[in-house]
């Protein structure tokens, strides 16, 4: 998408990307996770890129035998020795895993138990390998942003549902299994807990009320501390908690997408996609989208700048003119409006 100039005064309205290109992604590593690659590598997507452990613990014991030489470097992976037995009758061995510390000889090894496969989003380059911190890659397609994610990462198919209404539990089935799926306005942490135990592996959605956040966090945390080997599942939310419909130029790049392979990340929160051969419309240059205030969600044309007016609460702020979809033109805090780049 190019961003073209404007009509004047449009400069000082908020730009959004609707579309990032070869966006930057983060994972988060803890002490005893495992990085499977190196800076520099390149890998697939789905390409497993680290092992995530849960009941992490950190083991004590003494500098094993002949070991000096072979002492990793701090963040670096011990394979662990082979339990042999003792002369006193004992058996005796060390665990694998991530090397933190040394202390007067004695090692200090991050445990990890029941181990989780972290698999690359998409097609990237590996920037940057940070044992007990974190990985970052370049991916080499496209991303749609949004304001936050939770979940995830969780990779599938695109499925678009109808832009009118909210997504209700009953509207899910099986045959949405192992998808995407792009929502309405919002959507219920009942409905996402449906939703995941479908099958479905993603939602994107327009907002996220702070309330069913909190739930649906607090279901999945029950959920994992019952059960291993969970399928991943995330939410990524496009504009925050209120009730507001996918902004057009938002919806017309999910529209051409539709369908494909697709993925959320949470760091920063994206929808990321293979750009490759895909036609995203342009966005025309003077829409503009009411992203605050009485009229959130609304879009509209740009019809200039109206000076200082006085807003609710006798509060006098730089405004300006935007005609509705009806003909009507209102007047707008420039800070409760948003134009896409």
């Amino acid at each position: 998408m190019t961003d073209a100039a404007g009509p004047a005064g449009l400069e000082l309205v908020v730009a959004r990307p609707a579309v990032i290109r070869q966006p930057v992604v983060r994972f988060v590593l803890a002490p005893g996770d495992r990085p499977l690659v190196a800076a520099g590598d390149e890998v697939a997507a789905g390409t497993a890129i680290a092992y995530r452990h849960r009941d992490v613990r950190v083991e004590e014991f003494r500098r094993p035998e002949g070991a000096l030489r072979a002492m990793p470097e701090p963040g670096g992976w011990w394979s662990g020795t082979q339990a042999v037995r003792g002369r006193m009758g004992g058996t005796r061995g060390t665990p694998s895993g991530e090397f933190l510390f040394e202390v007067a000889g004695r090692w200090h090894i991050a445990v990890g138990e029941h181990p989780e496969t972290l698999d690359a989003p998409a097609d990237a380059t590996v920037l940057e390998v940070r044992p007990g911190a974190g990985i970052e890659l370049r991916l080499r397609g496209a991303a749609v942003p949004g304001a936050g994610a939770i979940g995830g990462p969780s990779r599938g198919r695109l499925v678009t549902l109808p832009p009118d209404g909210d997504l209700r539990g009953g509207s899910l089935d099986v045959s949405l299994a192992g998808a995407i799926v792009v929502v309405g306005a919002r959507v219920d942490a009942e409905t996402l807990t449906r939703a995941r135990a479908t099958g479905i592996r993603g939602i994107v959605v327009g907002g996220l009320s702070d309330k069913d956040r909190r739930d649906f966090l607090a279901s999945e945390a029950r959920q994992r501390a019952g059960y291993h080997g969970v399928a991943p599942f995330a939410v990524l939310i496009l504009d925050g908690a209120m009730r507001r419909p996918i902004a057009t130029p938002v919806r017309s790049v999910l529209d051409a997408i539709d369908r494909g392979e697709v993925a959320i990340v949470g760091d920063p929160p994206l929808l990321t996609f293979d750009d490759s051969g895909i036609d995203i419309p342009e966005v025309p240059v003077d829409l503009v989208r009411f992203r605050t205030g009485p009229a959130a969600g609304r879009e509209g044309t740009w019809a200039g700048l109206a000076g200082i007016r006085r807003f609710r609460s006798g509060v006098h702020l730089a405004a300006g003119l935007v005609r509705l979809d009806d003909g009507e033109v209102v007047a707008a805090p420039l800070a409760d409006l948003e134009r896409f780049a």
